[in-house]
């Protein structure tokens, strides 16, 4: 008989007892990390507190049976802390219980109290206890090891039991998410919604995801963007407005990329791309600071220093003097010739896939949080004309370790410029380019009504926590990523064949 089958049959011979196997509720007065802020120093090797009573819940991780007593390893979501249950504490009844019916993975309830060993370890010392859930599973043993790594994502649940530093890096994600919230907030903006579901796909250059609304009949996009919506807020009276949700684009999967994906927008009234920049950094700074105690943070063996002012590059300088040739005399000649005597292939041939495919050649030489600015027109269908030249826009990237973290505009807010732009991005799609964007006449009526100066700025949350985690792919990053999906047969039988290995 298999463990599974083991634990139902003590399931079954629980209740016939008149045992609870899953109990409704209990009172946990402290977790694991306050237990040893409050405990580690007041407690010293060999000592007791006998009158600092208080529950405490969490996982069996470890078991370690010595005859009238036992020592367990309890887990909860802050960490993990040593427990001690004896004969003579919690009686025999209990102890008996304890002994037949619970098992590693269970969840166990106790009322204890503190000391430490003589080894100097903080252990609770048991006086009674409480099977809360019982585990049917039991943790597969070789989970670290497994050869196909995608059934940790689709048992995210079993890999955050088994590694510790899986629910650090969430509990993480999820603190940086809130931080950003609260730096936003205190500087005015609100935090507004807008839909997901989109008549037109508009905000970036993505495939998107299509669906069908029954009730009318007519096919809808999962956004790839915010932004046009958040614009259209802007117009509408809301000076700074952003929004952290959910993106989803119908691409590829790899160490930077997840088609469902998490992101901030913003967007300032009376502001530019230089302002962008400025919050920008001092955003990143102030999280990193929360996160870390510092401004510096090791990515992949780099210490990346968030300190501001970040670096500024412009594109154009940039590309001339790594690659050799300038993108914006170039010409479309000039740029193919370029990419054709470095094996470079483009989809579709045009400036726009030209200049991007450029770009792609020396973005990873930037290590240190570098904004590159300036972006040709052709790359920045929403982005103002630069004054000084007007094949330019007032744009940025902000670029760390190889990876962009963040975009932002002046955000474009002539409507006939922006008109003709859409019309450069169907030219596209009639190319047969699937990415580009959708002509958005609601849109392009949106700034009719006038849309003062903006400054906008989107943050891919993903890849901040990357670098802020030292997260190597952005799957480890985000809870449940998007992964091949294999039978529940199958993957039962792969699990069974890795323990017997």
């Amino acid at each position: 008989m298999d463990l599974r089958n083991i634990r139902l049959n003590q399931i079954k011979q629980m209740k016939e007892k008149g045992y609870e196997a899953y109990k409704y509720k209990f009172q946990k007065d402290y977790s694991s990390q306050k237990i040893k802020e409050i405990y580690d120093n007041k407690v010293e090797a060999g000592q007791q507190l006998p009158e600092e009573v208080f529950n405490f819940a969490g996982r069996i991780m470890n078991v370690r049976k010595h005859g009238k007593s036992t020592f367990i390893d309890l887990k909860d979501d802050f960490g993990r802390i040593q427990a001690y249950v004896r004969l003579d504490q919690v009686g025999q009844e209990s102890y008996e219980f304890f002994k037949e019916y619970v098992d590693l993975g269970d969840w166990l309830g106790v009322k204890a109290y503190p000391f430490k060993t003589r080894t100097g370890e903080l252990t609770l010392l048991v006086l009674d206890l409480e099977l809360l859930s019982k585990a049917v599973r039991p943790l597969p043993e070789k989970w670290h090891g497994l050869k196909d790594k995608e059934v940790r994502y689709r048992q995210r649940y079993v890999d955050m039991i088994a590694n510790d530093n899986v629910i650090n890096t969430l509990r993480t994600r999820f603190l940086i998410i809130k931080y950003i919230r609260d730096y936003l907030n205190s500087k005015g903006f609100l935090e507004v919604e807008t839909p997901v579901l989109q008549n037109v796909m508009g905000g970036a250059n993505a495939r998107p995801f299509i669906t069908h609304l029954n009730v009318y009949d007519i096919d809808m996009y999962l956004r790839i963007a915010t932004e046009l919506h958040l614009k259209r807020l802007v117009v509408g009276g809301m000076e700074k407005v952003y929004e952290i949700g959910k993106i989803f684009r119908n691409e590829g999967v790899s160490n930077k990329h997840n088609p469902e994906f998490t992101s901030i927008e913003l967007y300032q009234a009376f502001a530019d791309y230089n302002d962008m920049m400025e919050l920008t950094e001092n955003l990143l700074y102030e999280i990193t600071k929360k996160v870390h105690g510092k401004a510096q943070v090791v990515y992949q063996g780099e210490e990346i220093d968030f300190t501001p002012p970040f670096k500024r590059i412009k594109m154009r300088e940039f590309i001339q003097e790594n690659l050799g040739i300038d993108i914006v005399e170039a010409s479309d000649e000039d740029l193919k010739q370029f990419l054709k005597e470095r094996n470079e292939e483009v989809e579709i041939e045009d400036r726009y896939h030209y200049l991007d495919k450029i770009w792609d050649l020396v973005e990873d030489k930037i290590v240190q949080p570098t904004f590159v600015i300036d972006y040709p027109i052709e790359l920045s269908p929403l982005a103002k004309r630069k004054k000084s030249d007007p094949r330019l826009t007032e744009r940025f990237e902000l670029i760390v370790k190889g990876s962009e973290l963040a975009n932002a505009f002046s955000e474009l807010n002539d409507p006939q410029d922006q008109f003709e732009r859409f019309k450069k991005q169907m030219e596209l799609k009639e190319l047969g380019d699937e990415e580009a964007q959708m002509m958005d006449l609601d849109f392009i009526r949106s700034l009719e009504y006038g849309l003062p100066p903006t400054g906008g700025l989107g943050i891919g949350i993903d890849r901040v926590c990357m670098i802020l985690t030292n997260t190597q792919t952005i799957r480890d990053i985000i809870p449940f990523p998007i992964v091949k999906p294999i039978s529940f047969e199958d993957e039962e039988a792969m699990l069974k064949e890795e323990d017997e290995e």
